[in-house]
């Protein structure tokens, strides 16, 4: 059913920014422990997003990853400005991250590793990825 009035259209909407807080991941031990928030729970976003390919796993959307296979045996001259487009696409999906710059790179041996800074709300992180090419 419609509603046939106008008090529905004329309703104004704002997007919410989710809270953080989420589950502790101990990458190093592979268990979760408690919760995190903030700064940390936005560390363990960017590790998880960088770390999962796109389209690889139903359970996220088809927005939720970085897609890096597509780089294999492909040159560095278009490896390296892919590398910053799919890196900064893939993080600013996610509302709390404003923008990604100052990437560095580094090629050694079939392997990229690239340090960036990531903006959040909750202020600037350091973050970096490894792609193999």
């Amino acid at each position: 059913m419609i509603p046939n009035d106008d008090t529905f259209m004329a309703t104004t909407y704002e997007a919410a920014i989710f809270p953080s807080k989420t589950y502790n991941m101990d990458i190093t031990n592979g268990r979760i422990r408690g919760y995190t928030d903030n700064v940390a729970s936005m560390k363990q976003a960017i590790f998880k997003i960088l770390n999962t390919e796109r389209f690889e796993y139903a359970a996220y959307s088809n927005n939720y990853g970085v897609e890096t296979t597509e780089l294999l045996g492909m040159p560095i001259s278009y490896v390296l400005p892919e590398i910053k487009r799919i890196i900064s696409e893939a993080l600013t999906w996610d509302s709390r991250i404003d923008s990604v710059d100052n990437f560095d790179f580094e090629v050694d041996m079939g392997k990229v590793h690239c340090t960036f800074t990531v903006h959040t709300i909750y202020g600037d992180i350091d973050a970096e990825k490894a792609v193999e090419i």
